[in-house]
C-alpha cells in the first residue's frame, strides 16, 4: 500500500511572526522556515506504518514555491521514499490545494492519505475535509491513534467531549493531531541520502487543475495587546469585579 503525505512549508513555529508594514501579509524575508508541525507528525505516522510492514511506499507531496523542495527533502530524510512538488509562486487557498492533491491521488493511487489537521500559518483546518469530499473517500479528522487491520482503518479522534473511535474502509483520508506521535529527527546520514532520492516537480497545469484564487485578502493586522492582570485581595473582591467590571456572572 502507498501512503501519501501532503506537507507544507511554514514559518518555524518558534519564530515570532511579524506583519508587513503595508498590512498585505506576514513578513517572510529572512525568516526561518520549516515543515508544518502537524505535517511532521503525519510523516512520522506514515513512516511507522512502513516500518511495521503495513505500507510499502511513503510519498511526500507539497504545493508551493521552489523553496518547498527543502521541506520535501526533510520528509525524505525522515524516511519517505520519494517526493512530489507542485510548483507555483501563487499563494494557494485550501480548495485549490485540495484539488491539486486530488489530482496527485488519482495519479499515484495511494491506499491512504495522512496529513496534518491544519497548518500553523493559516490555521484553516479545511484541506483534508475538502480532499475527502472531492474524492468521495471516508475521513477521520483530529486523529490521535491509528490502527490498520482487516483491510480497514480504526482511528481514535480527539473531540470536544473526549475521544471517539471510528472504523472505515480504505482508501481513506486521515488528518492527525498532536498526540499521535513524536516526530523523529533526521540523522545526518539520512539527510545526505535524501539528496539522492527522487523528487518530481510538476506545475498545476500539468495536473489540469485551476488554482486561481477565489478569495481576496484585504489586510493582515496583529492581535490587540492583552491588558495586564489585576491582583485582588479577597474572594469577595474577585466576585465583585467579575460581576460589575467583567460582567461574566
Amino acid at each position: 500500500m502507498k501512503v501519501l503525505v501532503p506537507v507544507k512549508r511554514v514559518i518555524d513555529a518558534n519564530v515570532k511572526v511579524r506583519v508587513k508594514s503595508d498590512q498585505s501579509g506576514v513578513e517572510l524575508n529572512n525568516v526561518k522556515m520549516a515543515m508544518n508541525p502537524f505535517c511532521e507528525i503525519a510523516v512520522e505516522a506514515a513512516i511507522r506504518l512502513k516500518e511495521a510492514g503495513t505500507a510499502e511506499e511513503v510519498i511526500v507531496v507539497s504545493a508551493g514555491p521552489t523553496t518547498s523542495q527543502e521541506t520535501l527533502r526533510t520528509g525524505l530524510a525522515m524516511g519517505a521514499d520519494r517526493a512530489i512538488l507542485i510548483e507555483g509562486d501563487a499563494s494557494l487557498e485550501p480548495l485549490a490545494i485540495a484539488k491539486v492533491l486530488k489530482a496527485v491521488v488519482e495519479r499515484e493511487e495511494p491506499g491512504l492519505v495522512i496529513m496534518g489537521k491544519q497548518a500553523v500559518d493559516g490555521d484553516n483546518n479545511q484541506t483534508g475535509q475538502m480532499l475527502a469530499g472531492l474524492l468521495g473517500w471516508p475521513q477521520a479528522t483530529f486523529v490521535s491513534k491509528i490502527n490498520l487491520a482487516d483491510g480497514g482503518l480504526e482511528a481514535v479522534r480527539e473531540v470536544d467531549g473526549g475521544l471517539e473511535t471510528v472504523k472505515m474502509g480504505l482508501p481513506a483520508i486521515v488528518t492527525v493531531d498532536l498526540r499521535l506521535n513524536e516526530p523523529r529527527y533526521a540523522s545526518l546520514p539520512n539527510i545526505m541520502k535524501a539528496k539522492k532520492k527522487p523528487l518530481d516537480v510538476l506545475a498545476p497545469g500539468d495536473l489540469g487543475v485551476d488554482v486561481s484564487p477565489r478569495l481576496t485578502l484585504l489586510k493582515v493586522t496583529e492581535p490587540a495587546s492583552r491588558k495586564a492582570g489585576v491582583k485582588v485581595g479577597s474572594v469577595g473582591e474577585l466576585v465583585d469585579k467579575l460581576k460589575n467590571e467583567a460582567k461574566v456572572i
